[in-house]
């Protein structure tokens, strides 16, 4: 790889990080709810293991090598920089690196899922190595060279992606010969086994079966079997006629037996009866390898209403799996921002009046809007490779059409900045009510687009033999074709299993689409303390809205991988097509300006005048189509619109990315804090400095 192809991948130098401050939240809970928060916290650190090995093969022990050097010097860096020998550069070079590693959880990025690598030379590694025996050890053992923390020979390898494509996955373990279709083909299987595929990974052995590797804290099912029956072994069919697929448990088992330990402890902690049962669920789930019993679970948070401390774990978001069915380990404790939980309960409110609004009728929509929780948090822990700004789950859609689904705002990592951030792509003309107004315009986008984006929408769904969940004597009319609906789900099927590799983008661009739309009612921004309308502080509000997702999508192309021509991260995809529906809404509403050849003077510019009209206008006919074809399970068109309005052009790809990439800043990485059982049914909160220093310590102590 040449040294300008090279450059996109080096650390950033020096990384933006900042402190999840939670000191007065935590410390506002009694010590019964401080001993619950503290043992899921504990349960969410201790899946730190599972996360790497979901991202590469040498994650683990790059993770082990940067905390065996921090004890060897005892977080004195420069007494390890003399005993190595390198200089201050060095030393910050890999000091950055190892910042951003543990604020990814790998050496993939946690959002884009590219491989970054070390400013410094291999020879510096190997000298911090040869300081301490362990960090030595640690790498032989592992069977790791130093050339590992660098650049892949093949440059597709830098990438997460399926196997056959040339990319990096160990959700495929060891199985370098795994082809996509034999994922899709086993996925299918799987559906029909009724056999959940988030908490696993997928090898294929060497004589042409397959494992299914399965995460639990036993080495073998449960007596009276696991969630498929008592088989574990199957003969495959179709295309894999004569071949096997063998359940093997015990995948992570070390770690998930740990975690099942302190969630029994925060059982013992629970506030209420639901709590207790929950943890019940979870323990049963992460030690017998059950996603039925993960699913109780979350059925059991769902109606957990109002906790002061909330927490979500597990196997949950499938974004880095290529196939999109496949989930990363994560873990959140939190606790509730009672003042600004009560703006977002009054969205809930206005929830039944709200979705009426958006460009489908009532056909495509839940038959009835379950309100849900929605609570703004302060978050302890996030643990996983990145942390997001607000989540909606469950993802199970089942559970959500029948049950409901809880939303949450993190509300300190929406806050969370580090000094004197630049903003590109904004027109100095804006960029003062830019800079007064983009948080707060954020917070709404968040609220709408976790409660009435993913909240919104109605799969139409053959739910068994001959049973109906729509009239399918007399189908619903699509307002696409204006002709009744062809397409629905059929039994087993669900939005991910028939969507595939899309449609975690797919299904992020829709709510998106939504926050965009309903930003414009005035309603809702009324809601959030906003008024005056278009003239007024609400139109500042939404104005700067509609500037943070055009200047998104711009950088959004840094997420896009020429080589590949494959998109490395779900939200940026999202955001790309949204801009491209901006500049393809016309009449001089959204253009790109610039007056060089070489475009280093790039902004955005909208017309705020024209958003009510043209702007939502563009944005509602893009967002229908996106939510019929998702509706009526329109693979096909549904596919054909997403790529179309995603693609990359040789000026996109070419001249706009290049100077995205010049103009880059460096995304947030959190230090978190570590809460420490001090006895007598006491928890103490230790918080540490928001510099690479502290992120290493802060990882350092937490004895993972």
């Amino acid at each position: 790889m040449d040294q300008q192809a090279l450059a996109q991948y080096y650390a950033d130098q020096p990384p933006t990080i900042v402190r999840l401050a939670i000191a007065p939240h935590f410390e506002a809970l009694t010590d019964k709810e401080k001993l619950y928060a503290h043992h899921i916290s504990r349960a969410a650190f201790l899946g730190t293991r599972i996360v790497l090995r979901q991202v590469s093969p040498e994650s683990e022990a790059i993770f082990d090598f940067i905390v065996a050097l921090y004890h060897s010097c005892n977080g004195d860096w420069s007494k390890l920089r003399e005993k190595a020998g390198i200089n201050d550069q060095h030393l910050q070079d890999f000091l950055h690196y190892a910042a951003q590693f543990l604020g990814n959880l790998g050496n993939y990025k946690g959002f884009g899922d590219s491989k970054f690598i070390p400013r410094c030379s291999p020879e510096i590694i190997t000298e911090l190595a040869l300081t301490t025996p362990e960090a030595q050890e640690i790498l032989r053992k592992a069977n790791v060279s130093v050339a590992a923390f660098y650049a892949t020979k093949e440059p597709a390898k830098m990438h997460l992606g399926f196997p056959d494509k040339g990319h990096m996955s160990t959700y495929y373990p060891n199985s370098p010969d795994i082809i996509q279709e034999e994922i899709e083909q086993i996925s299918v299987f799987m559906a029909e086994k009724k056999l959940l595929p988030e908490n696993t990974r997928l090898k294929k052995t060497e004589d042409g079966n397959f494992q299914l590797l399965i995460a639990s804290g036993l080495a073998k099912p449960p007596p009276e079997g696991g969630d498929a029956g008592p088989e574990s072994v199957f003969d495959l069919g179709g295309k894999l006629s004569g071949n096997k697929l063998e359940l093997v448990y015990g995948d992570h088992i070390e770690e998930l037996a740990k975690i099942a330990l302190h969630i029994k402890k925060a059982g013992l902690n629970a506030a209420n009866d639901t709590q207790k049962r929950m943890m019940d669920e979870y323990a049963k789930s992460f030690g017998s390898g059950s996603l039925n019993a993960f699913r109780e679970s979350q059925k059991l948070w769902v109606k957990d209403i109002g906790p002061t401390v909330e927490t979500n774990i597990g196997f949950i978001e499938t974004y880095r799996d290529p196939a999109n069915v496949r989930a990363e380990w994560e873990g959140l404790v939190a606790m509730v921002n009672k003042e600004r939980t009560a703006a977002f309960q009054k969205l809930v409110d206005a929830a039944p009046s709200m979705i009426p609004k958006l460009p489908w009728s009532h056909d495509f929509e839940k038959d009835v809007f379950n309100a849900p929780d929605f609570t703004s948090l302060e978050v302890l822990t996030f643990n996983g490779s990145g942390i997001p700004a607000g989540i909606n789950i469950p993802n199970a859609d089942d559970i959500r059409q029948e049950i409901g689904f809880k939303n949450v705002s993190l509300g300190n990592v929406l806050s969370a900045k580090a000094p004197h951030e630049p903003i590109p792509f904004i027109h100095p003309d804006d960029l003062e009510l830019y800079q007064a107004n983009r948080d707060q315009a954020f917070e709404v986008q968040v609220g709408i687009h976790e409660l009435l984006g993913h909240g919104s929408g109605k799969l139409l769904q053959e739910t068994s033999p001959g049973v109906y969940n729509f009239d399918h004597a007399n189908p619903p009319i699509s307002p696409i074709t204006e002709q009744p609906i062809t397409t629905y789900y059929r039994p087993g099927q669900t939005w991910s299993s028939v969507f595939g590799g899309i449609s975690a983008s797919y299904e992020e661009c829709r709510a998106e689409c939504v926050a965009m739309a309903l930003s414009c009612d005035f309603e809702i921004l009324k809601i959030f303390g906003f008024e005056d309308g278009m003239d007024g502080k609400a139109g500042d509000v939404l104005y700067a809205g509609y500037l943070s997702m055009a200047r998104a999508g711009i950088a959004a192309v840094e997420y896009w991988d020429p080589k590949s021509r494959k998109w490395g991260q779900a939200h940026m995809q999202a955001r790309f097509s949204i801009l491209k529906t901006f500049l393809d809404a016309g009449e001089g509403f959204a253009v790109l300006d610039y007056t060089r050849d070489d475009i280093s003077d790039l902004n955005i510019k909208l017309d705020r005048n024209k958003i009510l009209t043209v702007g939502r206008k563009a944005v509602e006919s893009y967002l229908q189509k996106l939510h019929v074809f998702k509706t009526t399970a329109d693979f096909e068109r549904g596919r054909d619109l997403y790529e179309r309005m995603t693609e990359v052009d040789e000026w996109w790809g070419g001249k706009v990315r290049g100077e995205v990439l010049r103009r880059k800043t460096p995304r947030k990485v959190f230090v978190q804090g570590n809460t420490v059982e001090v006895g007598g049914g006491k928890v103490e909160l230790k918080e540490y400095e928001a510099s690479c220093e502290g992120m290493i310590r802060s990882w350092a102590e937490r004895g993972v």
